[in-house]
């Protein structure tokens, strides 16, 4: 020993030979082996040796001083315990190695240099074997286990460092190796079982009245050991702030284990964790903003638990007032995915009583509607969802705040697949509930809805969700609106108003639009809307077709024509109340046919044209002739499109003349109709001159002497008189045939 203790324990050790000083250290722990205790008074010059070897830098010479080591503290443990401290050092450097071989023997003479040594330097090696936790290689890890293990069980001290050991081999239980997962949980249950037995006397009255799960305990979950539930319950305390830290962790890894370790605790700790259950929520805010999806889904898992284990009343108090008033300004929707996994653990009958503060709570705006981002809509929709799935027909009695949060969260979704499950959602809360289809919760709900709406109607801006709220209500309720027309009456009184801003009018006229375009279906589906479709259409359309400056004013005027000829072609007005409303229509209408829009334009060339064909043989021959002009003057408009629809309205008004047109009294426009139109008998465009000609063929019924004449006068400054000819032959032909008797 002094031969050896001199070549290899001093600063600088003697023996260059990588070989040799293997053998050396094999022949030593060989002497250990055999001497045994008669190794003690040599301690001084082993630990050198030991100290010196531990780091030597050829890897087998590491691993043979390991054994070595693990060797001599077991043979004198009697002497071991004095100078053991001065191996942690050396054993630390060693145990992050590259090769796995030399960190599974670190670890394991690790382990007996604390079990034999004083005890004092587990907070020593603790941090190094956490970190080993996260090795590649499995027998590092099994290893960590293993010796773990060892010390819950045997190492003297063990009390003082439950709180620094459990977590080690918690950890470990949850590993992705079966054979490391189920060592580790024999010897957890060992562990619980040794404390148990020694605390019996503690713990007698639990040990006799608490043995059988609690009402609710999770489905397909052993329950763990008194002993082990005791254990994490009186050292829960210290290992939450080390969660707290170690969740938010630069190494994913360590968050991932540390997400999984919540688990575990929570199912230990059961009821225990509510007077915890602050900073755990705390911890499980902070690891919901991980980008990493392991993490994220570890924590709601562990979230689970705490409504299962925790009385609603408790979380509900703290969880609302977070959703509320969101701790991060940046992450919001925490509290929100949180709360979704907390109440998807909490039972039926528990979460029953509470379901009402729950759905008022997440139908306030100030939480339904205040935050965009669509990860914070995706949590509000699952905090629905899950409420439908745990209460299942209990929801009946909070549909209209799951409503109203469903049409909040169409109303504010940029996202198709969100919208879509919102959707999937509203026919969820119908089946509950019975009901066959949304339509059918709409009318139940719609009085309230209006209600909803109504609140604030006079301070709708283009900015305002509540125009939004009211496309998706009057969309999906379908024919189920026409049943509160009177409602939604008052809404558009108060909304549509000229002086009202311009976007906000355009997307609602826009709606409108095509509701009316379906009007049986849709607002009309009872009937009712004919009481209101001339209120509708003098208090409403007609202000907002008034010329105003301005591009958006313009736009607004578009809208309200879109409008007009909604209501004209869906039949939601009859022909009657057309032509009450007729003197105060005309002239915005006729207006509108000089936007600058080519749009307008056309939509107002297209009234008139339904007009003309809804009513034209009733209207009075002053109205007839202010119409004319104005389509006149869009046969030389620049689109093709708008001088078809301008055609097809003129002829319309020559078929719509009664017998109160007298043409004798109305020559002077009949001439400058019949000339305006041979003007466009010429027209460049073969197609144009076809529709003029059949055009002119209905007037020569009206005067047929004044189309001749004017035919005639025109027919040689044509440059083809072929439509001439044709059309003086028409009219001969008409001329020649005997009156018609009349009856």
């Amino acid at each position: 020993m002094p031969c050896l203790a001199q070549r290899f324990g001093d600063k600088d050790i003697l023996e260059p030979s990588e070989e040799l000083r293997l053998s050396t250290l094999e022949m030593l722990s060989l002497t250990v082996e055999v001497c045994g205790k008669h190794m003690a008074p040599y301690l001084n010059e082993m630990m050198n040796i030991l100290q010196r070897s531990i780091v030597d830098p050829f890897p087998d010479v590491k691993r043979e001083s390991c054994k070595c080591t693990t060797r001599f503290a077991k043979c004198v443990p009697e002497h071991f315990h004095m100078q053991a401290e001065s191996l942690v050092k050396p054993l630390m450097q060693t145990v992050s190695h590259q090769h796995s071989r030399v960190r599974v023997s670190a670890i394991e003479a690790t382990g007996a240099v604390i079990q034999y040594g004083t005890g004092k330097n587990v907070n020593d090696v603790v941090s190094h074997l956490a970190q080993r936790l996260f090795d590649d290689s499995p027998q590092v890890r099994k290893a960590v286990t293993v010796v773990v293990g060892h010390w819950l069980l045997h190492l003297p001290d063990r009390y003082s460092y439950f709180h620094k050991l459990l977590p080690l081999l918690l950890t470990n239980i949850g590993d992705e190796i079966p054979e490391i997962r189920l060592q580790a949980a024999d010897l957890w249950r060992q562990v619980g079982a040794q404390w148990e037995k020694e605390n019996e006397d503690d713990i007698k009255d639990k040990l006799d009245f608490l043995l059988t799960p609690p009402p609710f305990y999770p489905s397909g979950v052993e329950r763990p050991g008194l002993g082990c539930r005791e254990l994490v319950v009186r050292n829960l305390g210290r290992l939450v702030p080390a969660i707290t830290h170690d969740v938010t962790d630069w190494l994913v890894a360590t968050r991932i284990r540390t997400s999984q370790l919540l688990s575990v605790l929570l199912l230990h700790a059961e009821d225990h964790s509510t007077q915890h259950l602050q900073p755990l929520l705390t911890v499980l805010y902070r690891a919901c903003t991980d980008t990493e999806k392991d993490v994220v889904n570890n924590c709601l898992e562990a979230a689970k638990l705490l409504g299962t284990f925790v009385p609603p009343a408790v979380f509900l108090k703290l969880m609302l007032g977070h959703v509320t008033y969101p701790c991060s300004v940046s992450h919001p929707w925490t509290p929100l995915m949180v709360l979704s996994a907390v109440l998807g653990g909490c039972p039926k009958p528990l979460l029953k009583p509470h379901l009402e503060e729950v759905t008022n709570t997440l139908a306030q705006p100030d939480i339904c509607q205040q935050y965009q981002q669509v990860v914070y809509l995706e949590q509000l929709l699952a905090c629905v969802d899950v409420l439908l799935h745990q209460c299942d027909s209990e929801c009946s009695s909070v549909s209209l705040q799951l409503l109203k949060v469903l049409v909040t969260v169409q109303s504010l979704s940029t996202e198709p697949e969100l919208t879509e499950r919102a959707i999937v959602s509203l026919q969820v809360l119908c089946k509950v509930q019975g009901l066959d289809s949304p339509q059918q919760l709409y009318r139940v709900h719609m009085e309230q809805l209006m209600d909803w709406l109504c609140t604030s109607v006079n301070s709708w801006t283009s900015y305002s969700l509540e125009r939004l709220k009211l496309h998706i209500i009057v969309t999906q309720s379908g024919p189920v609106i026409g049943e509160f027309v009177g409602r939604l009456m008052q809404i558009l009184l108060k909304c549509l108003q000229p002086e009202k801003d311009h976007e906000m009018k355009m997307s609602i006229l826009t709606m409108m639009a095509k509701l009316l375009l379906e009007a049986p279906h849709t607002v009309d589906s009872q009937g009712l809307f004919l009481e209101h479709s001339e209120k509708f259409l003098c208090d409403i359309l007609l202000p907002n077709m008034v010329w105003r400056a301005g591009r958006t004013a313009a736009a607004v005027r578009t809208a309200a024509i879109s409008c007009l000829l909604a209501l004209l072609h869906g039949g939601a007005i009859t022909p009657a109340q057309v032509l009450r409303v007729e003197v105060k229509l005309s002239p915005p209408m006729l207006s509108a046919l000089e936007e600058d829009s080519q749009m307008a334009r056309l939509l107002a060339c297209r009234s008139v044209s339904t007009i003309l064909r809804l009513v034209g043989s009733s209207l009075h021959p002053d109205a007839l002739n202010r119409i004319y002009p104005e389509l006149l003057k869009r046969l030389d408009d620049s689109s093709e499109e708008v001088r078809a629809v301008a055609l097809e309205a003129l002829g319309l008004w020559f078929t719509g003349l009664n017998q109160d047109y007298s043409p004798d009294l109305c020559v002077s426009h009949l001439q400058l109709l019949f000339q305006q139109l041979l003007l466009h008998l010429d027209d460049p465009d073969s197609a144009v001159q076809d529709r003029v000609l059949e055009i002119l063929k209905k007037g020569s019924v009206v005067h047929p002497s004044l189309l001749k004449s004017e035919t005639e006068a025109v027919r040689d400054k044509q440059r083809s008189p072929g439509h001439c000819d044709r059309l003086l032959q028409h009219i001969r032909s008409v001329t020649s045939q005997p009156p018609t008797p009349q009856t």
